[in-house]
């Protein structure tokens, strides 16, 4: 397996800290970690209905921040709990990082819907698994899984820091009366889609650099068809 090394800013505040709770945790030592990843991730469903309704409704933020940070805190404690009980798999870690950027694609959609800007939230989406494939392949040839400085942990604690704005800005509490919930995410996704572009660009010219630099030799190697016609 790959190596895992986390240049996050707010792990050593947030996550390391949140794992030193895990022994008070009510967790059953024969629950399975996996049930753990498939309830971060209906979580993350619960959130992508409240960006869904962020703009129109003051329960669509709340949402969103109860959901988001349900589905980190389940993130934080799956791997722990595996760890800790003697149930670590392989099936249990490929869930885990095939519902992560599944996750970050609803909320990206359910934001979109909220200020109906679909080319916007399409183009987001495609930006976001460009990341998580380049993310996995470069994993792969080098046998390291990175996360950058600004990785998932902030950008869920932006996303939590979103949703109790928006439900403010729901209640029409808005000091100014153009500062409307739907043009608030409107920006939002629109800096949010500005900042994946540069950041996906500048990290495929990186990572090409990196696995020239650091990856195994070369796979000069033929396909192995499993159906030989003699052609």
């Amino acid at each position: 397996m790959s190596q895992r090394i986390s240049h996050s800013l707010l792990d050593p505040v947030l996550t390391l800290p949140m794992k030193r709770w895990y022994p008070w945790l009510p967790l059953p030592r024969q629950l399975p970690p996996e049930a753990i990843v498939l309830t971060g991730h209906a979580l993350a469903i619960m959130a992508a209905v409240g960006f869904a309704f962020s703009t129109q409704y003051w329960w669509g933020g709340l949402l969103i921040a109860l959901g988001v940070a349900g589905n980190h805190i389940a993130d934080v404690f799956d791997g722990t709990h595996a760890r800790a009980t003697g149930q670590c798999r392989n099936g249990g870690e490929l869930l885990d990082h095939f519902f992560d950027p599944l996750s970050f694609a609803y909320w990206l959609a359910g934001l979109a819907v909220s200020c109906h800007q679909l080319e916007m939230g399409i183009a987001a989406v495609i930006c976001l698994f460009a990341t998580a494939v380049l993310t996995n392949i470069k994993a792969k040839m080098i046998g390291q899984f990175t996360l950058n400085s600004f990785g998932p942990t902030e950008f869920k604690s932006l996303l939590v820091l979103y949703g109790g704005a928006m439900a403010w800005l729901a209640t029409g509490s808005a000091p100014v009366a153009w500062l409307t919930a739907e043009r608030v995410a409107t920006g939002f996704l629109a800096i949010l889609l500005a900042v994946g572009v540069v950041q996906l660009v500048v990290g495929l010219v990186l990572s090409v650099r990196e696995v020239n630099r650091q990856g195994a030799p070369p796979d000069t190697s033929e396909w192995i068809t499993t159906r030989d016609d003699g052609v």
